[in-house]
């Protein structure tokens, strides 16, 4: 896997905040961005608190 594709995803847990600061790691071509500014977020299952929770980009 490459390592300059790699970005990190914490959430924020759900509405009690169970599950929060739990991380997943995927591959993002950043090159494609339409705006460079903006966070890639994506809505992922979270076993934690066992539902799906957002999850935004942050900085390794």
């Amino acid at each position: 896997m490459s390592q300059e594709r790699l970005i990190k995803l914490v959430t924020k847990g759900d509405k009690d905040g169970v599950g929060n600061g739990h991380v997943y790691y995927t591959t993002f071509n950043n090159k494609n961005k339409k705006d460079p500014s903006k966070r890639y977020e994506a809505k992922k299952f979270n076993p934690v608190s066992k539902s799906h929770t957002v999850y935004t980009q942050k900085k390794k």
